[in-house]
């Protein structure tokens, strides 16, 4: 009898850590209709619009929100992903240093103040990269010196889709 109920305490405790475990997060990407302006696979922002589209073809993009450069931050132009990276440590560069000199000079990945969130794809020829974000509240803003930043959940999701070499073209 013991173990009976021993069982059936143990059944009810894993049923009950299975309701009551943390659902997954979903990427906020949406499904929507664009011009057939890209190739398949290109990555494009309008920072106007505070948004980048994951080109798919036939008409189709997934749209993520992201925070952009603020004014006289922003930057336009075509490159490619040449650097893609997990819980990404991050060297604050001197101009924003400058801005914050109480930074430390290194803020290791996985840091709660880690400004790169959960992973980051840099931007060849650039000083830019493609990024999470410890601060999702400034998604859908002019917010960054000019690198584009994503909710962790649309990072991870857009990682998993693109690789090196992907294009990016910033509007």
């Amino acid at each position: 009898m013991r173990n009976k109920v021993l069982s059936l305490a143990a059944l009810a405790a894993i049923a009950l850590a299975i309701v009551l475990a943390p659902v997954a997060a979903h990427a906020r990407g949406a499904l929507v209709g664009v011009p057939d302006a890209y190739q398949p696979g290109t990555i494009v922002v309008k920072t106007g619009e505070r948004h980048l589209f994951l080109i798919l073809g036939g008409g189709a993009a997934i749209m993520y929100p992201v925070g952009v450069g603020r004014a006289g931050m922003q930057w336009s132009g075509a490159s490619v992903i040449d650097g893609k990276y997990i819980q990404p440590a991050w060297e604050p560069p001197p101009d924003i240093r400058r801005e914050n000199p109480k930074l430390p000079p290194l803020i290791q990945g996985g840091s709660p103040n880690n400004p790169m969130g959960v992973a980051a794809m840099t931007v060849a020829g650039t000083d830019y990269a493609i990024h999470g974000t410890n601060e999702p509240s400034k998604i859908g803003h002019f917010v960054s010196h000019g690198c584009i930043r994503m909710f962790n959940e649309d990072i991870t999701d857009l990682f998993g889709r693109v690789g090196l070499g992907t294009p990016v073209v910033v509007q």
